[in-house]
């Protein structure tokens, strides 16, 4: 898949399915992406003499056959099927 930093996409499964965002960060050694907003994760951090320590959300990695490229020029279509 032609996935590269800063295009938009569409989650097309697990929690945020539906959901559409642009990348930040890809990891091509474990085929995943960090997208902007979501697939977000509690981390606890310890106090330290320069950071107060507390609990951050951040992005977490999504595997990237979770995710479809959206383009602007194609819209999306809808499959009807019969039967």
């Amino acid at each position: 898949m032609n996935l590269k930093k800063g295009i938009q996409v569409k989650i097309i499964s697990g929690k945020d399915k539906g959901k559409t965002g642009e990348i930040l960060e890809i990891n091509r050694k474990k085929n995943a992406v960090k997208i902007k907003s979501i697939g977000m994760i509690k981390k606890h951090l310890k106090p330290t003499k320069e950071n107060k320590g507390g609990i951050i959300s951040k992005e977490s990695f999504i595997h990237q056959s979770n995710v479809k490229n959206l383009d602007e020029n194609k819209k999306e279509k809808k499959i009807e099927g019969k039967k």
